[in-house]
């Protein structure tokens, strides 16, 4: 599946203003939530192709929301991509248990970030 449509899911509006004008510039339809409740209404509505995702949140975490998402047959096959602050391997390891295709740490390298989600339009 081509990746077009991107759920950005972020409590910093920073956070979500910087990403979404960088992958807007490199052609991506971004859609944005600030948290858990408002992410899984977005899902429904917007059809993204590809969330990335903030781990450290209030109400449901990163990890927690990527683990509801993975499980729902409504969003089967859907790539979900940890965007955080949390560098610890094992943090990464629990992530990607949680259904997590990929785990990027921020500050992200804007060509690297571009570069992983690519990989999962052949996915």
């Amino acid at each position: 599946m081509a990746i077009h449509k991107i759920l950005l899911v972020d409590d910093s509006r920073t956070d979500l203003y910087h990403l979404s004008m960088l992958l807007g510039e490199r052609g991506y339809e971004v859609s944005t939530a600030l948290s858990g409740d408002e992410a899984l209404r977005r899902l429904v509505d917007d059809r993204p192709d590809l969330v990335l995702m903030d781990v450290v949140m209030p109400g449901q975490n990163g990890f927690q929301l990527t683990r509801t998402i993975t499980r729902d047959p409504r969003f089967a096959g859907l790539p979900v991509i940890l965007c955080t602050s949390k560098n610890q391997e094992t943090d990464k390891v629990w992530g990607l248990r949680q259904g997590a295709r990929d785990y990027v740490v921020k500050p992200v390298d804007p060509d690297d970030l571009v570069a992983r989600i690519r990989a999962h339009d052949a996915a």
